[in-house]
């Protein structure tokens, strides 16, 4: 039985055939984040919209250096014709590739196929992974309820920044009802240091601390 990956660990190493061509994860995407997100079917009302969302969006993800991957048990030919009939459609291009998982190989890797029976189908999940290949976050959702497009993204920024400056974001987060855009910094270790929290920063107490955040991208 396949382990399913935990926060933290290393993402699997696979091949995967995609619209692009072939790729291997997670080398191909080495100094980048990048966002797996699987499908249950090609050429059905709630991906669509999904698909047409992370399009729409793609310029926001390429901005914070993170790359998009669909995926589902289809073969390549439908994904192929499914892209060009959202083309056709609505004008929207798919700038990211799927992949074809037709043996279900990463599907099972990573715990996608929920369903019993012969009519295996992916959930939708999103798996996201950091420039040093460490999966970072993952959701699962149900077939019935399609995806915030935004959400993934604010979460992968929440990432960079704690990241960065070790230190934690409040929920919801740069729109926190209590903090606002403020982060959360991390408890202190000693009596000496809460002492210095209270005199030097903005606390509620010694154990909640937080600090302005300028939302400064452009320096990380």
């Amino acid at each position: 039985m396949n382990k399913i990956p935990l926060l933290g660990e290393k993402f699997p190493r696979m091949e995967v055939q995609t619209t692009f061509g072939k790729k291997i994860l997670p080398d191909d995407y080495e100094g980048k984040w990048f966002v797996l997100f699987s499908h249950p079917a090609d050429f059905t009302p709630v991906c669509t919209t999904e698909f047409i969302a992370f399009a729409k969006k793609y310029r926001s993800f390429k901005l914070m250096n993170i790359e998009l991957i669909g995926l589902s048990v289809d073969q390549n030919f439908s994904h192929i014709k499914w892209v060009e009939w959202i083309k056709e459609k609505f004008d929207i291009d798919i700038p990211f590739p799927i992949i074809s998982d037709t043996g279900e190989y990463v599907s099972k890797k990573l715990g996608m196929i929920h369903s019993k029976g012969s009519n295996a189908s992916t959930v939708r999940a999103v798996f996201v992974v950091d420039p040093w290949g460490l999966l970072r976050l993952m959701f699962y959702y149900p077939q019935e309820i399609g995806r915030n497009m935004d959400e993934i993204l604010r979460a992968i920024k929440a990432m960079i920044v704690t990241d960065t400056y070790d230190v934690a974001t409040p929920e919801n987060w740069p729109e926190n009802s209590l903090l606002k855009s403020n982060i959360i910094l991390p408890p202190p270790t000693s009596i000496e240091q809460a002492e210095a929290f209270k005199k030097e920063e903005s606390c509620y107490d010694w154990w909640f601390c937080y600090r302005e955040w300028f939302n400064n991208f452009d320096e990380i």
